[in-house]
């Protein structure tokens, strides 16, 4: 019995609602964050702070790959990340083994 998996390659608009989710979130989160009454000092708030902008940054350029028609195509291998794989992390910029191999 042959498991044919069809590629659906991501909708642009999709692809976009999701990116401006995650987007809404982490911004929510950064808010959140603020809010705490802790200290910029603070090292945990500090490393939470540049995770936060690190993965901002992601999106960003997953909108820009939307417009120049490059989103859903691995940056390692150049083929396409599964559909699954992009419902999760919709900014993401690798496929799972090639982003086992940037780590």
């Amino acid at each position: 019995m042959s498991l044919d998996v069809t590629r659906v390659e991501p909708h642009p608009h999709e692809a976009r609602q999701r990116l401006e989710h995650a987007r809404r979130s982490r911004l929510a989160q950064l808010e959140a964050l603020a809010g705490t009454g802790r200290t910029s000092e603070d090292h945990l708030l500090s490393e939470q702070r540049t995770a936060m902008e690190r993965t901002l940054g992601e999106i960003e350029e997953a909108f820009t790959r939307v417009e120049n028609g490059t989103y859903g195509t691995c940056l390692g291998c150049a083929k396409p990340i599964p559909a699954e794989r992009l419902e999760i992390l919709p900014y993401t910029r690798f496929c799972v083994a090639c982003q086992r191999r940037a780590t």
